[in-house]
């Protein structure tokens, strides 16, 4: 695993890449959380293919545990993928919900994630 470093409008944002999964659990969630934040990150940034597809299986629940852990401490997460993959009516509300709240954002691109969480 790499963590890249972005500057934007002085906030530290940690772009995360690996060929491996990362996230399989809510636990993998908060070690990955506590990882970057103990290096001095404001946000972070993964890739949709390093988490388990099970989170985007919102019965699992996997996806609420892990994105509480980023709310309550305060950590910004962008995940970047292609999501045209996952056609549900429930996942389509919880990432467009999600991106408005500003705080959680799904984007395409890394461009796209940087500008979310930059602002």
């Amino acid at each position: 695993m790499e963590v890249k470093s972005h500057d934007i409008n002085a906030i530290k944002i940690a772009e995360v890449i690996s060929e491996e999964m990362i996230i399989k659990s809510a636990h993998d969630g908060l070690d990955l959380l506590g990882d970057i934040y103990y290096q001095g990150f404001d946000k972070v940034i993964i890739y949709e293919k390093n988490i388990t597809p099970e989170f985007f299986d919102l019965k699992t629940k996997i996806a609420g545990d892990i994105l509480q852990k980023f709310s309550n401490y305060r950590m910004g997460l962008g995940i970047v993928g292609d999501f045209e993959k996952y056609p549900g009516k429930s996942i389509r509300d919880f990432m467009f919900e999600s991106n408005k709240t500003k705080h959680i954002n799904f984007a395409e691109t890394l461009e796209d994630a940087l500008k979310r969480l930059g602002s």
